[in-house]
């Protein structure tokens, strides 16, 4: 008769303390128990963007580089030797962290069939049907949107503090003179190539047709007389 009650004595405790820290523990907050309140700027864990920086909610200022590539095919082997031990030559100083990042983004061939097109009235008529086969096809890569390019961008950061944003700054800029005299083009981000970034990095079929403005815009209304 006495283990029965020591069980039904146990499950009694057990169960007040279950039903006592459900009563005092803290109610998640909207956000964190439904994804779908978030905002996308919450989402994407970014405060604000200006200048050169992006400016995280957890206190971190980020900076970019984008890295233009080169075609090493074009290079023979003594090149290529030689442009491996300039860049290492020229990295070994670097003393801080950096992280790679490679995207991939679609291309506007557009032009490209503009100009195909341009050609047809001066051809003959191989030459046109050459055309019109090659325009076809460029056609077909355009809506299947199998033509993109490789972008590559390097990442700096730096907690915000006093003289955090000064710091990053000198850094990048410093890390973009190593690959500069290591004969690959590199560039700072600006505000509107960061917002560009985003984009890409988040949504990878953004396409930038025209200059994106990260600056807010307000219509006015302006009565006039009939």
């Amino acid at each position: 008769m006495l283990l029965p009650v020591l069980i039904l004595l146990l499950c009694l405790v057990g169960g007040g303390a279950v039903l006592f820290y459900l009563k005092t523990s803290k109610p998640k907050s909207r956000e964190q128990a439904d994804p779908a309140a978030q905002t996308a700027q919450q989402f994407v864990n970014v405060r604000d963007i200006q200048g050169n920086f992006l400016y995280t909610q957890d206190g971190w200022a980020l900076c970019y580089l984008r890295l233009f590539p080169i075609s090493l095919d074009l290079l023979s082997a003594a090149e290529k030797r030689l442009l491996i031990n300039k860049l290492t030559a020229e990295l070994s100083s670097i003393r801080f962290p950096f992280k790679f990042l490679a995207v991939s983004r679609p291309v506007d061939i557009s032009p490209l069939i503009t100009g195909l097109a341009a050609l047809l009235p001066a051809a003959d008529p191989k030459q046109k049907e050459l055309l019109r086969q090659e325009m076809l096809e460029m056609n077909t890569f355009a809506l299947s949107g199998e033509v993109v390019e490789r972008q590559f961008y390097l990442t700096l950061w730096q907690r915000q503090e006093a003289g955090g944003d000064r710091d990053l700054l000198e850094r990048a800029k410093r890390l973009a003179q190593h690959f500069e005299e290591g004969q690959v083009q590199a560039q700072l981000l600006k505000q509107q190539d960061i917002v560009q970034l985003c984009n890409l990095v988040n949504n990878p079929a953004y396409t930038h047709l025209e200059s994106t403005s990260p600056e807010a815009a307000f219509p006015f209304l302006s009565l006039q007389e009939v």
